[in-house]
């Protein structure tokens, strides 16, 4: 079969790949951003981590379709769960939940679905401690956010704490593994394990607050609101009457704090990055991608505090392309990082209000 046939259109094609080849074909169809930072990463770590990816992708899908009942989510996660932890059953899991997926569900994550019994095989191929990471990853993400899935959403959560655990669910506890993963990749890195698990949920709480406000809008059109009513209640909005035409200082405002709120959770992400050693120009690059990709959002968030749609917020590809020089200029020097982040994200701030971030950086206990 020549190259040209390989495609996400057709999932039997894909077996001709190489599991690096799969991995990075099903990456590119899910996230553009993965697909482009995972790479980065040494060859030792790759692997796992792009299926890592596949994996929370795969929990995603399931949380994300529209004609799966709270009931069906649940019992899919559970299942996959099962499937992740034992690496068994995973071709009846895909046989059942694959026809169930609606045209609103992209068609790479279909293909994801297909494929998924090739996803766990590989998942099963690593070293034990590896596979332990990945499956108890997937066990928190799977077990949490059916919880938030089953509630009533279009008025936002109630309070930041809540905004907090549905953000460890997503994020944090990928955070965590991803601290993990580079501690059994590297014993010098592992030096540092107890700070770099703590930090890594803040790091990923900030990138999933970043998402949260650029996506405000598309979320309200399935209509969910991840907002915190008690931000807005201190700025006197309600969130209940938040609608694309909304013009209102008031919520303007509620936007501006937790703006900086994740910015506060970015620079843990950049202590986080600045605690991997300089040599690991791989691992730094990954993590300082995503850190500058979200404060250039944030701001573009902060300048347009009455967009109505995630493309106004969009950063460009010169934006991206600009991150990717600025951290292979500084990325060994923690000084430079430093003067780097407060340069370019000091704007983020709001003035004369703060907010602890003691909460998020508690661990969510099942």
């Amino acid at each position: 079969m020549s190259e040209t046939q390989i495609s996400l259109d057709n999932p039997k094609s894909l077996s001709k790949l190489s599991d690096d080849q799969f991995q990075a074909l099903l990456l590119e169809g899910v996230s553009r951003t993965f697909a482009l930072t995972i790479p980065q990463l040494p060859e030792k770590l790759y692997g796992a981590v792009a299926n890592a990816y596949l994996l929370c992708r795969i929990v995603d899908t399931i949380e994300d379709e529209v004609s799966l009942s709270p009931e069906q989510k649940k019992y899919f996660c559970s299942e996959f769960i099962h499937v992740v932890k034992t690496g068994t059953n995973s071709e009846p899991f895909a046989v059942e939940l694959a026809p169930l997926l609606s045209e609103q569900t992209i068609p790479a994550e279909h293909t994801l679905i297909h494929v998924l019994p090739r996803v766990i095989q590989i998942t099963h191929k690593f070293d034990p401690d590896q596979i332990e990471a990945l499956a108890s990853c997937v066990e928190t993400m799977a077990a949490g956010m059916p919880i938030f899935q089953a509630q009533d959403l279009h008025g936002g959560l109630a309070t930041l704490a809540d905004m907090d655990r549905y953000c460890y669910y997503v994020a944090g506890c990928v955070g965590e593994m991803l601290a993990k993963l580079f501690c059994h990749y590297s014993p010098e890195i592992a030096q540092h394990k107890d700070e770099l698990l703590s930090l890594s949920v803040s790091f990923g709480q900030g990138l999933q607050m970043t998402n949260i406000l650029k996506d405000i809008w598309d979320d309200a059109e399935r209509g969910v609101c991840w907002l915190p009513q008690d931000i807005f209640t201190e700025t006197g909005f309600d969130l209940k009457n938040l609608t694309p035409e909304t013009h209102s200082e008031n919520f303007s405002l509620g936007l501006e704090h937790l703006i900086s709120v994740a910015h506060g959770h970015l620079h843990n992400a950049l202590k986080y990055t600045l605690l991997l050693p300089t040599h690991e120009t791989g691992i730094r690059n990954f993590c300082l991608w995503a850190l500058g990709m979200a404060v250039l959002t944030l701001k573009k968030i902060k300048q347009n505090l009455d967009f109505n749609h995630s493309d106004q917020v969009k950063i460009t590809r010169n934006s991206v392309k600009a991150t990717i020089l600025a951290t292979r200029l500084t990325g060994r020097s923690n000084t430079l990082l430093t003067l780097l982040f407060n340069l370019t994200s000091r704007e983020l701030k709001t003035p004369d209000w703060s907010y602890s971030t003691q909460s998020s950086e508690a661990k969510v206990k099942l």
